[in-house]
């Protein structure tokens, strides 16, 4: 029998100081990251020695960020590798002795298993959702059933022993989304490639990925990509996910993407062929 406490039972208490434990790790691990223009979101602490994850879409390539952390610590950070198609970067900051989050496995996830969510979105920090996996797509992305806002992407996502298994990065209706963190380790593992892509922020739709900003000086933007356009498939192939995306380009390096997309409220799809830079060279 279970010995009450305040009016609740003892091991209740018990389940609640250890959730509370497993929450504050986190937002030790959890960082606050600014970047101009870019505006801000949230970074995760990855290793003691200062490097940071967090997501591509929330800093730019090269440039210095400003990192918040924890303690109330303020200092500079620089973006030293970024991915535009998984939507990561890898932050330094010249600081040792950091609460660095434990990296736990997302390819063991399974649907309705508890995960937790840090960040600091609409200016809280620290701020910690729960809810649920909903779901593990084998080529792009946790899917939990939580609650995330603004500021949250490139936060952790965790099991319920901490452990990070994601970086959060977007919401779709009511369903939050976050890199897996096999890719985080990929990315770390690989090494730093300039960055050379088709130069459009995309996310999926039913049907297929809406361009939510077209690059400067891009090859999307040299083939008159917008706004809004709906991408659906290269070669013929319709796209399922953004990894179909990212293998297009891939295949694509150095010849030409034949790309189809919709514009506007019409059924009819366009094709386009774009020309696209070699991985070791600039887009002329």
């Amino acid at each position: 029998m279970c010995r009450l406490v305040s009016g609740r039972a003892a091991g209740d208490e018990g389940v609640q100081d250890g959730f509370g434990e497993v929450v504050e790790r986190l937002r030790r691990s959890t960082v606050s990251v600014k970047s101009g223009a870019y505006g801000g979101g949230s970074g995760v602490i990855w290793s003691q020695d200062g490097r940071i994850v967090t997501n591509a879409h929330v800093v730019e390539a090269g440039n210095t960020v400003e990192v918040d952390f924890w303690d109330g610590g303020r200092m500079s950070g620089k973006v030293v590798q970024r991915d535009r198609r998984r939507d990561l970067a890898l932050l330094r900051v010249e600081r040792s002795g950091l609460p660095f989050a434990l990296a736990g496995n997302s390819d063991t996830l399974r649907s309705g298993e508890f995960v937790i969510a840090v960040g600091n979105p609409l200016g809280f920090i620290g701020a910690a959702s729960t809810g649920v996996v909903h779901g593990v797509e084998k080529r792009g992305w946790v899917v939990s059933q939580l609650r995330l806002a603004p500021g949250n992407s490139g936060g952790p996502l965790a099991n319920a022993r901490g452990e990070v298994v994601g970086i959060n990065t977007m919401v779709a209706g009511r369903l939050a989304f976050a890199v897996p963190s096999r890719a985080v380790q990929r990315f770390l593992s690989a090494p730093a490639q300039p960055e050379g892509g088709l130069g459009v922020v995309v996310r999926p739709i039913a049907a297929g990925l809406i361009v939510l900003e077209v690059l400067p000086q891009s090859p999307a933007q040299r083939a008159s990509l917008l706004q809004g356009d709906v991408l659906i498939g290269a070669y013929g192939r319709r796209f399922q996910s953004l990894q179909d995306l990212a293998d297009a380009i891939e295949v694509s390096r150095g010849g030409i993407l034949d790309l189809q997309f919709r514009r506007g409220s019409g059924d009819q799809a366009r094709s386009v062929a774009i020309p696209m830079a070699l991985a070791s060279t600039r887009a002329a």
